[in-house]
């Protein structure tokens, strides 16, 4: 069957209590980076606010945002620290409508009613089934490689092994990724691979640790350093395969958040928090999917950043969220954020990679 997005429900607002609430309320800001008392924080739902009679969806929506009426009338998103003295903030903490703010949850729901009230494994977890979700994703990234943006926030266990490895390089390589967000250790243990063939002083493929492996890492840190950029360091050393060469050579973004933990850093890698924030925000507010692999912080924060919607031709369709981690814990945090999209899969990253591209690219087609 050819891949069909969820249609979305507009709510009526042609009824109660729609037609009765009043306009929103809205105060200005009266110093930098300070929003008024009683502001609305923002969820990850779509969410509408009365202006002049009309109810107006945002923008966009984001965990911890700040609705701001902007001067063509639309309402915008904006983090508490980029508000500005004279922003149009709207206040008000109630969601059903009567103060002009409308959370609405149900935009994408299913009117399936079939499913039993009680069920076991219910939840999530190693003992999920999780065929029909791969074969739900083989489709959704089928379409969304030409109609979407794909973005992937990966933890370094995924270039950890040499299969896994070739395998996002060549999704990549392949129209199946539109922006890459990472840390330090990703980039720098996937170059590592490509120079020495280890990761963390570990062979990719027989998981050998020869002598002195350990330098590795530094020492690839060390040579990128001395080279200025990745780029001058692969044509340097002559590099020609691994995530990081097929981002940079089909011209995919790539952002790299630093931690207090980072070796070097890596020349690109942004150790401003908030500026790093800013990056991976121009590409998870534009997501239409967002696969997370193996890296509880990152995926939590891209999730956080990333709107539960977005439009798309003038059509609102949902985003989806898929978060893939052997711990249970770590896909259930992403999951207890309420998004609307979040299918989380309990299974090692490297077999899932592998999977992907084993069923998006055929034999002879891609590499």
């Amino acid at each position: 069957m050819k891949f069909q997005i969820p249609k979305y429900k507009q709510p009526n607002f042609d009824q109660e209590p729609f037609l009765s609430a009043p306009d929103a309320q809205i105060v200005e800001v009266k110093i930098d980076g300070v929003a008024p008392e009683h502001y609305h924080g923002l969820s990850i739902y779509p969410e509408y606010f009365k202006i002049k009679g009309k109810w107006i969806l945002a923008t966009e929506s984001r965990m911890d945002g700040v609705p701001v009426l902007g001067s063509d009338g639309t309402i915008q998103v904006v983090e508490f620290r980029n508000l500005k003295i004279g922003d149009k903030v709207i206040v008000g903490r109630t969601e059903g409508g009567r103060e002009g703010i409308f959370v609405y949850a149900k935009g994408f729901s299913s009117n399936d009613t079939d499913s039993e009230l009680f069920a076991f494994r219910s939840g999530r977890s190693r003992e999920t089934a999780y065929s029909k979700d791969y074969n739900e994703l083989y489709d959704l990234l089928n379409y969304e490689k030409d109609n979407g943006y794909i973005v992937w926030v990966l933890g370094p266990a995924v270039v950890f092994d040499y299969d896994s490895r070739q395998a996002l390089s060549s999704l990549i390589s392949n129209g199946f990724a539109h922006a890459v967000l990472a840390g330090n250790a990703m980039a720098t243990h996937d170059l590592e691979a490509a120079l020495f063939g280890t990761a963390l002083g570990q062979n990719t493929y027989d998981q050998q640790s020869p002598p002195n492996a350990h330098y590795h890492h530094l020492d690839l840190i060390n040579k990128t350093r001395e080279a200025g950029s990745i780029k001058a360091l692969i044509e340097k050393e002559g590099i020609k395969d691994g995530v990081v060469y097929s981002a940079i050579t089909n011209k995919v973004p790539l952002v790299l958040a630093g931690s207090i933990r980072d070796d070097g850093p890596l020349p690109p890698v942004i150790a401003d928090v908030y500026q790093a924030q800013d990056e991976m925000r121009k590409h998870t507010r534009k997501a239409t999917t967002l696969i997370c692999l193996a890296t509880q912080l990152h995926t939590i924060a891209a999730g956080n950043m990333t709107p539960a919607y977005t439009q798309r031709n003038g059509e609102i369709r949902p985003v989806f969220i898929y978060c893939i981690d052997i711990a249970e814990f770590a896909v259930n945090k992403l999951r207890d954020r309420g998004s609307l999209e979040v299918t989380t899969l309990v299974t090692n990253v490297q077999d899932f990679v592998v999977h992907l591209k084993n069923n998006l690219i055929k034999i002879g087609v891609g590499s």
